[in-house]
């Protein structure tokens, strides 16, 4: 049975899967699995709750009878009391039957309960977790654009501002179905920023900050330049 199958079954037929597969002894495993799963469990708990709160009623409406019988018995003299004890073994094996029953079925509330908590604390930490991405996803995107902001504008950044960019590559996020480890200026080039035509001035400006990430500290090396002889030529004789 799949889980197509599963939720496409009426109250009564759902119920009958539900109990047959409550026992932890006799259950099938993967049908069990889809009785709890999140998308199930609700629906799985109610059923069993009806049947607790049925068989419950059963033990106590038995209970009763019995015992109006009982006094029928007693009433009767010793052909009664000869009929009370004659069926004695008959409810008491029913009543431990269906005791146990009773007892199974709760256990598997219990257990139900765990997986419910289960899911409840899986969809909790999926959402902290979702929540927690999209954070680092905006702080990512506001630390490449005030490097985008410094390559276009020509400053010279400082060294804060290289140690600042150069966290969106070393600072990874697991990615892709292995979970592997994607720096975050990957995770921004490739899943979060939409992709654009490149332009020359675009070009130009991932040059620049291709080469600020590179930087040691203070600036790039490619926009140094050679120190230039500032005295030549102004009579100064320093250039002899």
């Amino acid at each position: 049975m799949d889980a197509h199958e599963l939720t496409s079954l009426n109250d009564r037929d759902y119920e009958q899967i539900v109990v047959a597969n409550a026992h932890l002894k006799h259950r099938d495993p993967d049908i069990w699995a889809l009785l709890t799963n999140i998308d199930n469990c609700e629906r799985t708990r109610t059923a069993l709750v009806n049947v607790h709160q049925r068989t419950a009623a059963t033990l106590r409406r038995r209970k009763t009878e019995r015992e109006e019988f009982e006094q029928e018995c007693r009433a009767r003299g010793a052909d009664g009391k000869h009929e009370w004890f004659t069926t004695r073994p008959e409810y008491e094996r029913w009543r431990r039957g269906t005791a146990n029953f009773h007892q199974m079925v709760q256990a598997a509330i219990a257990e139900l309960g765990k997986a419910r908590r289960a899911n409840n604390h899986r969809v909790t930490t999926q959402q902290s977790a979702q929540a927690a991405r999209e954070s680092l996803r905006q702080l990512a995107t506001a630390v490449q654009r005030h490097q985008a902001a410094h390559a276009k504008s020509g400053e010279i950044a400082g060294q804060e501002d290289y140690e600042l960019w150069q966290l969106l590559d070393r600072l990874t996020l697991p990615c892709g179905p292995s979970q592997e480890p994607t720096p975050l200026r990957t995770m921004l080039d490739f899943y979060w920023n939409d992709v654009d035509v490149v332009t020359d001035e675009d070009r130009l400006r991932a040059t620049a900050e291709r080469s600020m990430r590179r930087a040691p500290a203070g600036r790039s090396s490619e926009f140094t330049g050679m120190p230039r002889a500032r005295h030549v030529g102004n009579d100064k004789g320093l250039s002899a």
